[in-house]
């Protein structure tokens, strides 16, 4: 049977998503929790890949297993096991072909600048107090949804086979004394978001200009665009998938 399990964490100290050798990564973390807790080898199908210091507020992940009772005993238990700064919010059955990674359909990054010092958000956001002009910023991010290949944008040397995305929201907004840039795509590059905002920054410093954000993506040359920001101001925050009913996390029994 498969199951999909919804989870958040605080990356802070964490070598990203994906397991590897001498690092610790939430996948290690959380299939090493689920095997103790469930009584066998857990392997898990996440939805998507974070970097080092990278947050989720909403990460999907895949299993099987047999069949499970008492979930939400199950859910307590993992919770009690996990250190604090990962976070079980539901285990939930589905159709046996379900796949976290390439049934998601949408997927939505936040990434949080403090423009005033704030001592709580030394790991959840980036501290930049110069002044940014927001209105060209978000002329710029709106420049986005024209194209669809972002190899500008992408880390060098990356193993995929095509650098075309879907933007199909991209802008700023200010709340409280954060400005906080939402992005939502179909799939995205490795360092992708980053650079986006590394870009939008350097408009918002006025060192280039709107329009030049056009050519930028033309040239299909990482080195053309900006400086890659933070990883801690960094957050997934939602994942869409079509038989999860209005994105709240409740999988229909009809696809089970």
């Amino acid at each position: 049977m498969r199951y999909f399990i919804e989870f958040s964490y605080n990356g802070t100290h964490y070598h990203g998503w994906q397991s590897q050798p001498n690092a610790m990564s939430v996948q290690e973390v959380l299939e090493k929790a689920m095997s103790v807790i469930f009584s066998q080898k857990i392997y898990l199908v996440a939805a998507g890949r974070t970097d080092t210091g990278v947050h989720a507020k909403k990460m999907y992940a895949h299993f099987d297993m047999g069949p499970l009772e008492s979930i939400p005993v199950l859910v307590q238990k993992l919770n009690s096991y996990l250190p604090k700064d990962i976070a079980i919010a539901d285990i939930t059955k589905v159709h046996d072909d379900a796949h976290a990674r390439f049934d998601a359909i949408k997927r939505t990054y936040e990434y949080h600048i403090f423009t005033k010092k704030n001592v709580f958000g030394n790991e959840t956001g980036w501290h930049y107090e110069l002044p940014l002009d927001v209105e060209a910023m978000n002329m710029a991010a709106a420049m986005l949804l024209d194209y669809t290949d972002f190899q500008c944008f992408s880390k060098v040397n990356t193993d995929v086979n095509t650098f075309n995305c879907k933007i199909t929201e991209a802008y700023w907004h200010t709340e409280n004394n954060a400005l906080i840039f939402r992005i939502s795509a179909d799939r995205f590059l490795r360092n992708m978001v980053r650079a986006i905002v590394g870009t939008l920054v350097n408009i918002g410093r006025n060192k280039i200009s709107v329009d030049s954000l056009k050519s930028i993506i033309e040239s299909k040359d990482r080195s053309k665009a900006g400086f890659s920001v933070p990883a801690q101001g960094l957050f997934l925050t939602e994942i869409d998938y079509p038989y999860i009913a209005d994105n709240n996390s409740q999988i229909p029994n009809s696809i089970i």
